[in-house]
């Protein structure tokens, strides 16, 4: 994926937006996924469960996120542990997205594509994953309860028609609005 974006990608993208530098070529600098647990409160066994899914799912060991607030009507304590996330840069980001874009979500139950409503105005993307058995390193028969993850793609790009174009080229399946099925 490296390769293919240092040899086809940017240059492509430098084309079609005219950009002086190939410095000003838009590029990912990492991916975040990031996965709540809410149920967690009640039980502290989740946590752990969701730090070894997303550990297995990207290669990389993860870390639980803590609650920044207290908030009595959840029965949450401040620094209680609610979640899990990981951080993937260079090799292992590439290596992840390849997998996501090819084998992941196809396995999409009804897959369509991708929804484009996911920039946030400043070219980076999040999209969001309902289960985690998609991936195929997690086994339907240890996972004892189906929940979902956000990924975010964080790009250096100024536009989302930039992010766009680059997660386009990447081969993200995003849905087509010109041909829907």
């Amino acid at each position: 994926m490296k390769e293919k974006y240092i040899t086809e990608i940017a240059p492509a993208l430098k084309d079609k937006f005219q950009y002086k530098s190939a410095m000003q070529v838009p590029k990912l600098t990492k991916i975040v996924l990031n996965k709540g647990i809410g149920a967690a409160v009640a039980d502290k066994k989740l946590v752990d469960q969701g730090v070894e899914e997303l550990s297995l799912i990207t290669g990389q060991r993860a870390v639980a996120t803590k609650a920044k607030n207290s908030i009595s009507n959840f029965k949450l304590r401040e620094e209680m542990p609610i979640g899990a996330k990981v951080t993937l840069r260079g090799d292992r980001m590439y290596e992840f997205l390849d997998r996501l874009a090819t084998v992941a979500l196809p396995r999409v139950r009804d897959f369509k594509g991708i929804s484009d409503k996911g920039f946030d105005g400043r070219g980076n993307y999040t999209l969001g994953v309902t289960e985690q058995i998609i991936f195929p390193e997690i086994s339907i028969e240890k996972v004892n309860r189906i929940s979902g993850m956000d990924i975010t793609f964080v790009t250096t790009a100024e536009t989302d028609e930039e992010s766009f174009s680059l997660l386009k080229a990447f081969g993200m399946p995003f849905i087509n609005k010109n041909n829907p099925e």
